[in-house]
């Protein structure tokens, strides 16, 4: 791990070495990795997937959580409102909700149904008068009250999206400008060539649907997807490829160049090709970027935030949590757990570290206390973390 001089960071080796290896910068350089089918591929889901009672994760010294929401039946994604209120996708119930916390307690006291009758939400993003939900099969769009976060109509269907097969999230995020709409579409199946070009990519269209290209290709599964708020460049979390082994290949974070191919089906991190693919593609192959930052195989990275808000220390501002929902594909566990990864000018500079711990009491068994998914940053600064294994939202604040 390399952390820059300046850092306050204070975190015992034990955190430390919950970490892979292999998390790292990468300052575009190719890593160095192991080889293909160096070692068998296991299947590993977890059969139990519930906290104890009073469960709570981890945290570093100095940081507290509490249960922030509970009782939802597959709680997800999670975004702040420009009034302050949380939308959470319950996709599990295909509802969009609102949660509040009036009386500043820490818990939300408040909620409602903003919508209902979603087929599988996920990704939600407000720009205007409207509150956009990514559908599996399309981008929708509620007119609401920016003030009280009414719905003030009904979904409006302003793009249509292809659906079916493995990957079924569809996460939004608007440019900073607000001219343009960013959707995470995954691949259909593990290394198969797509015959849909929209698949495994990130499109971009106008406000209203229209304009519709593919932004980046070669992208897996990138269910994380955001917009560097300092840069106004477009960032990714990306699952990529399971059964080549314990270790291989990364799963990672990076940003997104227009135009940019990042490598799949054909390659991996650059220009490591994939033996199972056939028939190959050099020419693309060839033009594969190196991606920002590696995660470690199979952490399974979902949303992730920038830290905009100011009651943190000074050394987690403008740096990005992400959720890594942990492994199926790997013998030993990895992921299930939140890290902090340090940016400095819109750039990512600090190796990840873990931040939000402690859902896997041992790596090599079958019982977890938990799956992050969702990461929002609340107005009071503190962070709001979604569990779609316990079904609840956690709060992590700092000091008394």
């Amino acid at each position: 791990m390399s952390l820059p001089i300046n850092s306050v960071f204070v975190l015992g080796s034990a955190l430390i070495l919950l970490q892979p290896a292999s998390a790292q910068v990468t300052y575009g350089k190719k890593p160095q990795l192991p080889a293909p089918f160096a070692t068998s591929s296991a299947f590993k889901s977890p059969l139990w997937v519930r906290p104890p009672k009073g469960f709570l994760p981890s945290v570093p010294a100095g940081f507290h959580v509490n249960v922030f929401a509970k009782e939802f039946e597959r709680v997800r994604f999670l975004i702040t409102a420009p009034n302050g209120d949380l939308f959470v996708a319950d996709t599990g119930a295909g509802q969009v909700l609102v949660l509040r916390d009036p009386g500043h307690t820490g818990g939300a006291s408040d909620r409602e149904v903003f919508a209902d009758d979603l087929k599988l939400p996920f990704g939600i993003a407000f720009h205007d008068d409207y509150v956009y939900v990514g559908n599996t099969g399309e981008v929708v769009r509620f007119r609401y009250d920016k003030i009280t976060s009414k719905r003030l109509g009904e979904a409006e269907h302003i793009l249509d999206l292809p659906s079916g097969g493995g990957h079924y999230t569809r996460t939004l995020a608007f440019s900073k400008d607000g001219q343009h709409l960013y959707i995470s579409v995954g691949s259909s199946g593990n290394m198969e060539i797509e015959k849909d070009q929209r698949r495994a990519a990130i499109l971009v269209c106008d406000p209203v649907g229209k304009n519709g290209r593919v932004f980046a290709s070669g992208l897996r599964n990138s269910v994380g997807l955001a917009v560097e708020p300092t840069t106004g460049t477009v960032w990714a979390a990306v699952n990529e490829r399971d059964a080549l082994g314990d270790n291989l290949p990364p799963d990672y974070l990076t940003s997104v160049k227009d135009g940019g191919f990042y490598g799949w089906p054909y390659s991996y991190i650059g220009d490591n090709v994939d033996p199972r693919v056939q028939p190959q593609r050099p020419e693309l192959v060839a033009r594969a970027i190196i991606p920002d930052v590696l995660l470690g195989a199979h952490v399974a990275p979902l949303q992730f935030a920038f830290y905009t808000g100011q009651q943190f220390p000074e050394a987690y501002r403008g740096g990005a949590f992400l959720a890594e929902h942990g492994s199926w594909n790997r013998a030993s566990r990895a992921g299930y757990q939140v890290v902090f990864v340090g940016f400095k000018d819109g750039k990512a500079a600090v190796d990840p570290i873990p931040f939000l711990t402690g859902f896997v009491p041992n790596p090599g068994g079958f019982r977890v206390n938990g799956r992050p998914v969702g990461v929002a940053v609340a107005p009071d600064g503190a962070l709001l973390v979604s569990d779609d294994g316990a079904n609840v939202i956690y709060r992590i604040s700092y000091g008394k």
